[in-house]
């Protein structure tokens, strides 16, 4: 009898994610090529109440020549979300990667102005549509200095506020974030991230909220996760966990789910960290190939972690 009512309890704890995410969203990152793997969309319908595509708001994906706009997969990711009641967050404007060739060769104002046309372009098709941008991405090299990219090559810094600048523009009630990885201790990657903050707050830039990637592994979960989280919210903004798996790195899956749930905790413990989204939710289509890091594994089978994350969150 004790049997059958363990049981039960964790089918009933094993319910769905967004039916216990009150205070913060409970997100995974999609792609539209695997929606028509039943298992996967049943999966992301019942469980999530935020998606992020995965590549399909890229530069490189929406506007591979000049001029030329393919918005059919994120449109598709779009709708999947609208008809479940997600929120969707986009991502992303500005990038060191992905940048199709045809934008590489560029420079200077021509560089600019093209920089400006492609965000008012993308947010204006989505307006209305989309919660929150990540409007800058990974900008940060691990010291604290800045990446060299094409963007900081031509402009230094002043391209990211420019960039917030035409975001709000083409859309004022999307929430507009920067995001980046690394970034979730207090080092010199997160704190260079939060004096750009500060600085871009200080100078009324329309910026929303910072994105904590998270990619982490068991035993590598930041003790001042929370801590850092909170002095992020001190300056005005939100904070999100943005791009979350964390690999079993050697160790049990009940390691990993104990894992999953104290990141949850960081995020419910700190006012204004408004949501968590998962980078993928099953292994079958993770980025990660080299270790098991999500929630769900190759065969959609729960791993304790999903186990965890409804119990955190009630």
């Amino acid at each position: 009898m004790k049997l059958i009512i363990l049981f039960a309890l964790i089918g009933s704890i094993a319910a769905h994610f967004k039916d216990h995410a009150n205070k913060i969203y409970i997100g995974s990152a999609l792609a539209p090529d695997h929606l028509s793997d039943s298992q996967y969309s049943s999966i992301a319908a019942a469980e999530f109440n935020s998606l992020t595509p995965e590549n399909e708001m890229k530069w490189d994906a929406v506007e591979p020549s000049q001029g030329n706009y393919n918005y059919g997969p994120a449109d598709q990711l779009v709708q999947f979300g609208q008809q479940n009641g997600m929120k969707i967050r986009g991502h992303t404007l500005v990038w060191h990667s992905q940048v199709p060739s045809w934008v590489s060769g560029l420079s200077g104002d021509t560089l600019h102005q093209t920089m400006i046309s492609h965000i008012t372009n993308v947010v204006t098709h989505f307006k209305g549509s989309i919660y929150a941008w990540d409007v800058v991405n990974e900008i940060f090299n691990e010291d604290g200095s800045y990446r060299s990219s094409l963007w900081y090559n031509n402009f230094q810094t002043s391209f990211v506020a420019d960039a917030f600048q035409a975001a709000a523009a083409a859309d004022p009630s999307a929430k507009l974030y920067i995001n980046d990885y690394n970034v979730e201790y207090t080092n010199a990657k997160s704190n260079a991230l939060y004096n750009l903050v500060k600085e871009l707050k200080s100078q009324g830039v329309p910026i929303h909220g910072v994105g904590f990637q998270s990619h982490l592994a068991v035993g590598q979960i930041p003790s001042d996760f929370a801590t850092n989280l909170a002095r992020f919210t001190a300056l005005g903004v939100d904070v999100a966990i943005t791009e979350l798996d964390i690999k079993q790195n050697g160790q049990s899956q009940d390691a990993q789910a104990a894992a999953y749930s104290e990141v949850i905790k960081d995020c419910l413990s700190v006012n204004g960290c408004v949501g968590v989204t998962i980078w993928g939710f099953t292994d079958k289509y993770s980025w990660i190939s080299s270790d098991t890091a999500c929630p769900w594994d190759s065969n959609y089978q729960a791993k304790p972690a999903v186990a965890a994350i409804e119990a955190a969150l009630q």
